[in-house]
């Protein structure tokens, strides 16, 4: 879900070689693994104890000479972040971190009994929360702690309006509603595919280049439990294909060009000698 190299592609790193970071073979892609495990542990943090009043600290994103554009540093940060400021509502899960076995293991998929019950209403109900506050435009059930296959996406005119109007044209993004998929199936339609720069809200603060397919076709099934298909194409495409990829224990920095990895701060610096170039192959 992001920024792009002097704008179009923030959300994608250079020429990346798809599913993982190897430009030799062909566009990456591997469906969905079964997996059996399935944990819904929202992160409790413990209070920490009064303290005598400390100096407040605010992270920002420094301009050093930037000349970019009139968006805010935060709202080009990363492919998820939609707005400048996060929203951080109260009494929901955490937004898992990378490291977390969570993250680095298959999901499971839900099962047709499962999906009226209360429990996963409540899932979905919360990752679309978790995903409109972080902001970004989508998130899947691995990054609350939940080992299903469950993702969520989104993608608005206010998101969008932050972006450069270069980078959206090269990055062929355009406004969606509100998708819940529930175990989804991802196939190509093309072999044609695009660089760009990906972030991950649970790789926060980075960015890199990944090889995404251009258009994708994904079967599953709604909240409700009746079948879906969703056929897409442009940013609609990557960020399915980025949060399928969670589903499957894999992170964007799993397939990303290693030498266009790089904090936010960095990201319109020059690529390094022999990456690829950003955009369509």
């Amino acid at each position: 879900m992001e920024v792009i190299h002097r704008l179009p592609h923030r959300f994608s790193p250079l020429p990346l070689a798809g599913k993982c970071s190897i430009l030799t073979g062909p566009p990456p892609f591997h469906p969905p693994i079964p997996t059996t495990r399935c944990q819904y542990n929202p992160l409790v943090r413990p209070e920490p104890p009064p303290s005598k009043p400390a100096t407040k600290l605010h992270f920002i994103t420094k301009t050093r000479n930037r000349n970019l554009s009139s968006s805010t540093g935060p709202t080009r940060a990363g492919w998820f972040l939609g707005l400048g400021e996060k929203k951080n509502p109260t009494n929901l899960p955490e937004i898992v971190k990378a490291g977390d076995p969570v993250l680095h293991e298959p999901a499971r998929k839900v099962r047709p009994e499962e999906i009226g019950s209360d429990r996963i209403q409540k899932i979905i109900d919360d990752m679309v929360k978790a995903m409109r506050g972080a902001p970004g435009v989508g998130l899947a059930a691995p990054q609350i702690g939940v080992a299903l296959k469950i993702i969520v996406l989104e993608d608005t005119e206010e998101y969008i309006g932050y972006a450069p109007k270069e980078d959206i044209k090269a990055q062929d993004r355009r406004p969606f509603d509100l998708l819940v998929i529930i175990n989804p199936d991802l196939q190509k339609k093309s072999n044609k595919s695009a660089l760009f720069f990906e972030g991950c809200l649970s790789v926060d603060g980075y960015r890199a280049m990944v090889e995404r397919f251009l258009e994708v076709e994904v079967t599953g099934l709604d909240r409700y439990g009746q079948p879906i298909k969703v056929n897409a194409s442009g940013w609609q495409a990557r960020i399915l294909q980025h949060e399928c990829d969670h589903l499957a224990g894999t992170l964007y920095v799993d397939k990303m060009i290693n030498r266009t990895f790089r904090t936010v701060e960095n990201l319109q610096l020059p690529l390094a000698n022999g990456c690829p170039k950003l955009g369509v192959r």
